[in-house]
């Protein structure tokens, strides 16, 4: 059975949306992790000496990044991945 060329063509713009919906999910996925990375790791191990210089309450900032303030960064991103998918999917959707 072969294919007619409207039947190649709409496949092909089926793909092309496929690719596209892949690139901007993946594309949000990286930036998600950069920030992942940065809260985590610089903010909760690499600058905790400068940021204990900040005070939040009684509480050194860096503690607190390491400790709370990452958590609540990690739940921030979660929502946010979650609606930004929703706009994709509905974006995407066919």
């Amino acid at each position: 059975m072969t294919l007619s060329e409207e039947e190649r063509q709409i496949a092909a713009i089926r793909r092309d949306r496929y690719r596209a919906y892949w690139r901007a999910n993946t594309k949000l996925i990286r930036n998600l992790l950069i920030i992942w990375a940065l809260a985590s790791l610089v903010c909760g191990i690499l600058l905790v000496p400068l940021l204990n210089n900040i005070q939040i309450g009684n509480v050194p900032l860096g503690f607190w990044m390491a400790q709370q303030g990452a958590i609540f960064i990690f739940v921030i991103l979660i929502f946010v991945y979650a609606i930004a998918m929703d706009k994709l999917d509905r974006k995407y959707r066919q």
